[in-house]
């Protein structure tokens, strides 16, 4: 489904990619892993079309859509949540859901509310509420069901446990198993290591701008390099 071939990038002479490839198949969940400073948001970016490669080349189901602009990758089915959720804070939440749909479901727009109500029933019980005003775990299901409005076939989630509760972060995996159970292709970049391999089908582990770990997810769990490097064993 969307396949990375040598993937470099960076920003002015600052070079932050190094030659990433990197696949996702229809219906897999696959983790991206590193600590701060490793590169993951910058790939994201590069595959939203926010920042343009400078080598390599991004396909998404056979088409080169290297350096297409971010609002035509969107229309391809690419939508990102990104890292910080990224709501509009004097907006209601009703108002946050409708833009999601600007670029892709607008035809469907209160079927789709209604699918997102449905996952987060917490969001239609306050659909007046300022944006604003909203917990950080209830922030990023808003995050989250502003994406769905927009129809993703392929769903990039920049670190969506960031900054809640262990509790949240626990519903928050489930959720993302829930979705993905419904067919939508998850590309889940995360820190938190040992819960992104638990649901995820596939892994990568990227320092530096380059990948130095990847495989089965189920494999990675018990991988030495990876418990030395993330977990301190």
């Amino acid at each position: 489904m969307l396949d990375l071939k040598g993937l470099c990038a960076g920003y002015g002479q600052m070079k932050v990619l190094h030659g990433i490839d990197l696949t996702i198949e229809q219906g897999e969940i696959v983790a991206l892993l590193g600590s701060n400073g490793a590169g993951k948001s910058t790939l994201n970016n590069n595959v939203s079309g926010i920042f343009q490669p400078t080598a390599g080349q991004i396909l998404f189901e056979g088409q080169d859509i290297t350096g297409l602009p971010p609002e035509n990758v969107v229309d391809l089915g690419i939508v990102q949540v990104p890292e910080g959720r990224r709501i509009f804070p004097n907006m209601s939440i009703r108002e946050n859901l409708e833009l999601g749909s600007y670029r892709r479901g607008k035809p469907r727009r209160a079927e789709n509310i209604d699918k997102v109500v449905d996952v987060f029933p917490r969001l239609e019980e306050r659909f007046s509420q300022l944006a604003g005003t909203l917990s950080g775990g209830e922030q990023q299901m808003l995050a989250i069901g502003r994406a769905m409005m927009s129809e993703p076939r392929l769903l990039i989630l920049d670190e969506p446990s960031l900054g809640l509760s262990p509790l949240l972060v626990e519903e928050m995996f489930s959720l993302i198993q829930r979705l993905n159970k419904q067919g939508l292709a998850i590309f889940l970049v995360e820190q938190n290591v040992m819960q992104s391999l638990e649901i995820a089908d596939r892994a990568y582990v990227m320092e530096n701008g380059s990948i130095v770990l990847l495989g089965e997810a189920a494999e990675l769990i018990d991988d030495p390099d990876l418990k030395k490097s993330y977990l301190g064993l």
